[in-house]
C-alpha cells in the first residue's frame, strides 16, 4: 500500500465506514458485518473501475492511422462490458472506424487489453486458479463464495485451459531456442551461474481421456487411458534436525542424510517420447542442466526414461530411485515365499542389504537362485542386470547423492491423481493437457511468470 498516500487511504476508509453505519442494523455480528463489508465494496470498486475507464475511453484524436495504412475517423462512444473481478462493468470508450478496410477499433481496449464480452486478465488469473485445483463444477461454487458472483463452469474452463495454452506456448518457445546453435553458443558466453547439483526426476501417470470425434463421424463410445508423463527439475537441501519427521529419522538409521527438494520446476505433457525429450532438453536448458558441475537422473526401470537421458544428457549420472529396486525385491519375496513368512524377510534383508551397498550382482545371482520355480525372480534377473550401473547405491551415496524419485511422484500425483483424476472427470487430451500443464506451472512457482507472459502477448493470444 506504499504507493498511496496513508491519509487519503484514512480519509476513504472513513467515507466507507460511514456509508456502511447508515445501513448497519442492531444486532448484527462481526461475519455479517464483514459479509456487508465486502458487497459495499465490491461495488465501490464495480463502479470505480467504470469511471476510470470512462475517462480513459474520451476520444483523444479525431482520426488515427489504421493498421492496414489506412485512416480511421472518430465515430462516438460505444459501450462495451466485460467481467472483473468486481462483476459485470459497462463502460463507453472512443470507437474508430471509416477506414477502406472496413475494420473499426476502440483503442482503449487495446490499450488496456480489454476484450468485449470476455473477462479481464485479472479475473482470468483467479478463475484458473480455481480450475486447476478443483473440478471446474466445484470450482464455479467455490469462486461464488469469494468474488460474490457466478461465472460459469464453461467460462472457468476455458480461462483455465488458456493458461495452459500459454504455458505450452512457451515451451515451444523454449524448444525453438534449444535447437538454435547460435542462441546455445550465446549462453555459453555469457556464463549464467548454474548449480554445482542439479537432479532432475521423470515418471509418467494414465489419465482417462476421450478421444475427439472426427469431422463428420460420430462419436467413438470408448475412452482412452493415456500417459502424462511428468519431469522435475530440482536442487536438494538438508533437512534440519527439528524438522525431521519418521521417514527422515528411518534414513538415519541406514547412515543416509534426510533431504528434500528445493527450486523444483515441473514440465508435462500427453506425447510420445521423442517429443517429450525436446521438452526435457529446452526445460533443462532453461536450468542450465547442460552446465552443471553434477547432473543426475532419476527414475524407474521404463526404457523410454533411460533412451530420453542418454540421447539428450549422455553424460549426466542415471540413478534407479531405490524406492523403486526395493519394491522389485518385496515383490519376488513375496511370490517366491508366499507360504513362509520367515523365509520372505530372511531373503528380503539380504536382498535389500546388498543392493544398498551396491553389490547388485549378489542381488542378481539371489533372483537367479529361484527364478526356475518363480516367475517374478525369472523377470527380476533381466531387471537387476538391465539396471546393475544405476543401482550402485554405495557409490551414490559416497558422492553425496540424493537417490530417490519421491519428488516426481510427488509431481504426477499432484498433477494428474489430485487434478486429472477427480471423480467424474471427462478430459478430451487437449483440455487435459493444458490443465495438467497450468496446474504444473502453479506448482514450480511460475504462476506470476506466466501471468506477465500473458500480460505481454497481443490481444489476440
Amino acid at each position: 500500500m506504499s504507493k498511496y498516500n496513508p491519509k487519503n487511504i484514512q480519509i476513504l476508509a472513513q467515507q466507507v465506514a460511514n456509508l456502511f453505519t447508515e445501513t448497519l442494523e442492531k444486532g448484527q455480528h462481526v461475519g455479517e458485518i464483514e459479509q456487508g463489508m465486502r458487497e459495499l465494496l465490491q461495488e465501490v470498486g464495480r463502479q470505480s473501475l467504470q469511471m476510470i475507464l470512462d475517462a480513459k475511453g474520451e476520444a483523444q484524436e479525431r482520426e488515427i492511422p489504421c493498421d492496414c495504412g489506412g485512416t480511421m475517423h472518430y465515430v462516438g462512444r460505444r459501450p462495451a462490458t466485460v467481467i472483473t473481478v468486481f462483476g459485470r462493468v459497462t463502460y463507453k470508450r472512443a470507437y474508430y472506424s471509416g477506414c477502406s478496410c472496413g475494420k473499426g477499433k476502440a483503442p482503449l481496449d487495446e490499450e488496456l487489453r480489454l476484450k468485449p464480452g470476455a473477462v479481464t486478465i485479472g479475473l482470468s488469473n483467479l478463475l484458473s486458479l480455481a480450475g486447476i485445483q478443483f473440478s471446474f463444477e466445484e470450482s464455479c461454487a467455490w469462486l461464488k463464495e469469494f468474488l460474490l458472483f457466478e461465472v460459469s463452469e464453461n467460462t472457468v474452463r476455458q480461462e483455465t485451459e488458456r493458461m495452459g495454452q500459454l504455458m505450452m506456448k512457451m515451451e515451444r518457445e523454449w524448444m525453438a531456442q534449444s535447437q538454435q546453435e547460435d542462441w546455445l553458443q550465446m549462453r555459453q558466453r555469457q556464463n549464467e551461474p548454474a548449480a554445482d547439483t542439479l537432479y532432475c526426476a521423470i515418471d509418467a501417470a494414465k489419465a482417462r481421456t476421450e478421444p475427439r470425434a472426427k469431422a463428420g463421424q460420430p462419436k467413438e463410445p470408448h475412452e482412452d487411458w493415456r500417459d502424462v508423463k511428468c519431469l522435475v527439475w530440482f536442487e536438494v537441501e538438508d533437512v534440519p534436525s527439528a524438522q525431521h519427521k519418521a521417514r527422515d529419522r528411518s534414513k538415519i538409521t541406514r547412515q543416509e542424510v534426510p533431504r528434500r527438494a528445493v527450486h523444483k520446476q515441473y514440465a508435462c505433457d500427453i506425447t510420445d517420447s521423442v517429443q517429450f525429450g525436446k521438452l526435457l532438453w529446452a526445460t533443462g536448458c532453461q536450468r542450465n542442466a547442460d552446465r552443471c558441475s553434477r547432473l543426475v537422473f532419476l527414475g524407474d526401470g521404463a526404457p523410454w526414461i533411460w533412451n530420453l537421458v542418454q540421447t539428450h544428457f549422455p553424460h549426466a549420472i542415471q540413478i534407479v530411485d531405490w524406492y523403486h529396486a526395493e519394491e522389485h525385491l518385496e515383490n519376488v519375496a513375496r511370490a517366491a515365499f508366499a507360504a513362509d513368512v520367515y523365509q520372505q524377510q530372511a531373503w528380503l534383508e539380504n536382498a535389500k542389504q546388498a543392493l544398498w551397498q551396491g553389490q547388485v550382482e549378489d542381488v542378481i545371482q539371489a533372483c537367479q537362485s529361484l527364478a526356475e520355480g518363480c516367475e517374478e525372480a525369472a523377470k527380476n534377473v533381466s531387471y537387476f542386470s538391465n539396471h546393475a550401473e544405476r543401482m550402485r547405491y554405495n557409490q551414490f551415496r559416497q558422492q553425496d547423492l540424493t537417490i530417490g524419485s519421491g519428488v516426481v511422484e510427488s509431481g504426477c500425483k499432484q498433477i494428474v491423481t489430485h487434478r486429472l483424476k477427480l471423480p467424474g472427470a471427462q478430459w478430451l487430451v487437449d483440455g487435459a493437457i493444458f490443465t495438467a500443464k497450468a496446474r504444473a506451472a502453479w506448482l514450480s512457482g511460475q504462476w506470476q511468470t506466466l501471468c506477465q507472459y500473458r500480460a505481454a502477448l497481443p490481444l489476440a493470444v
